[in-house]
């Protein structure tokens, strides 16, 4: 990641994780070590979608990106982990969305016996505050290909495109919202249900805490007022509390 790509935003340099260092980018290897988890953790052959599904899907949504660089709008682990190379990132909102954590997972933040969360963006009142990142079209072969194993591995998500707002000036971006029909999706789940799921989970990747931790950490960076996640991180914080002192409510 060159510096120029932080011109717009000089205080993330040194605060992503470089590509190269990214246990999210899913080469042939990572994706084939992935695999064999899945297959020691009692996972059928099917846990993540075929290798030619999600490649008809990129290509699908990549034919309406007009042959241009392509802007993703980040709003969860992309924002701190993002693993791709990238010539620019802004600040960004995205109009009547919010992130929730409503998305099971059984292998990156949690297990099949004890699924973890991960975040989801769902239509709502208020605005998302995030980050774009622009991939230069150049790279956006390769770079989308990493992209769409991460993000469409289940096919939870709904990719598109959609506009933002950024300091700038406005960008038509890749959104992943919500697939709110798919079987790991958890939109009921009350506040504390949300907490405690997260401040029990563990997986691969790491605990299911540090996920929301890390989450808070960069918005605070950023200077992103997010209630949401401040009122779950309080609650997380609470039910650890309770878990060490042996007090279970």
């Amino acid at each position: 990641m060159e510096p120029h790509a932080f011109r717009h935003l000089p205080e993330l340099q040194g605060r992503l994780t470089p590509p190269q260092a990214s246990g999210l980018r899913l080469t042939d290897e990572v994706l084939a070590a992935w695999d064999a988890q899945a297959r020691q953790q009692g996972l059928s052959a099917d846990w993540r979608l075929p290798d030619d599904v999600v490649e008809r899907s990129r290509q699908a949504v990549l034919a309406q990106s007009e042959g241009c660089d392509l802007w993703v709008f980040a709003y969860g682990s992309l924002m701190w982990n993002p693993a791709i190379h990238f010539d620019e990132v802004r600040r960004a909102r995205l109009a009547d969305h919010a992130r929730r954590f409503a998305l099971a997972t059984t292998i990156g933040r949690g297990t099949p016996d004890s699924p973890g969360l991960v975040l989801t963006l769902q239509r709502g009142v208020g605005d998302c505050e995030g980050l774009a990142f622009r991939i230069p079209q150049a790279l956006l072969e390769r770079e989308s290909r990493m992209l769409w194993r991460r993000e469409m591995i289940h096919g939870s998500y709904c990719p598109g495109f959609q506009p933002l707002h950024t300091p700038q000036g406005g960008v038509r971006a890749l959104v992943l919202s919500a697939n709110t029909a798919h079987p790991l999706h958890r939109g009921g789940l009350s506040l504390d249900d949300t907490a405690a799921i997260i401040a029990s989970a563990q997986g691969s990747v790491g605990s299911n805490r540090d996920y929301l931790d890390q989450l808070a950490c960069q918005l605070d960076l950023l200077g992103i007022r997010d209630d949401y996640v401040r009122c779950l991180a309080a609650r997380v914080r609470a039910h650890t509390a309770r878990r060490r002192t042996g007090v279970v409510k």
